[in-house]
């Protein structure tokens, strides 16, 4: 199985949620797709997602929420499906 790091495309604040009452876009465990959000980087109240850019599961968050994050830096691990036939 692979493991594809999931990158921030700008420098910013790291946020897991889409607002303080929501649940986070991903947690540690879920199946997500390829597109599928997993976060939101902030810069100058411009709120960025940030989509898994592989489908798989997310094995672990690499930052905390509300983290400072720069550009490139891996902030989540998802760990790859293998699609073939079983």
């Amino acid at each position: 199985m692979a493991r594809h790091e999931v990158v921030s495309p700008i420098p910013g604040v790291f946020y897991r949620r889409p607002d303080p009452d929501s649940d986070p876009f991903a947690a540690e465990g879920q199946t997500v797709g390829a597109e599928d959000t997993v976060c939101l980087v902030e810069v100058m109240k411009s709120f960025h997602q940030v989509p898994a850019g592989a489908a798989g599961t997310v094995v672990e968050f690499l930052v905390e929420n509300e983290d400072v994050v720069d550009a490139g830096q891996p902030v989540a691990v998802i760990e790859g499906s293998s699609d073939g036939a079983g």
